[in-house]
């Protein structure tokens, strides 16, 4: 369950980073499948194609998903940059690891890197 689980999480993460550079009918396509938990046959029957149809757009659009990943590092380098986030943020909170002023400064930096990281995804 725990492998099902962070596939999907995965599958929408790299929608969310390269959904935007699919076609019309991937993205609406993997939408169904990723988000709206749609089976192929469901799918196949809306859009009024066949079952393999989709099954081979759905791998095929995973791989172009997972090459924009390979080549660009977006992900990667998010999940990083938030990680870093959390370090700073956990060590400006720290009992008297600065005074208060400088601690807040700290502390909405951060949450303003964490913002931007997320605008638009």
């Amino acid at each position: 369950m725990a492998d099902e689980t962070e596939k999907i999480v995965a599958q929408g993460l790299l929608y969310d980073f390269y959904g935007s550079l699919l076609t019309a009918h991937q993205q609406k396509i993997y939408e169904l499948a990723v988000y709206n938990d749609f089976s192929l046959s469901e799918i196949a029957e809306a859009e009024q194609v066949s079952k393999q149809a989709v099954h081979d757009l759905l791998r095929r659009t995973t791989a172009i998903l997972e090459s924009y990943e390979e080549r660009l590092h977006m992900i990667r380098r998010f999940q990083k940059i938030e990680a870093l986030c959390g370090e700073a943020e956990r060590a400006a909170a720290q009992d008297g690891a600065a005074p208060d002023a400088a601690r807040q400064m700290y502390l909405t930096s951060i949450q303003r890197i964490r913002e931007e990281l997320t605008d638009g995804i």
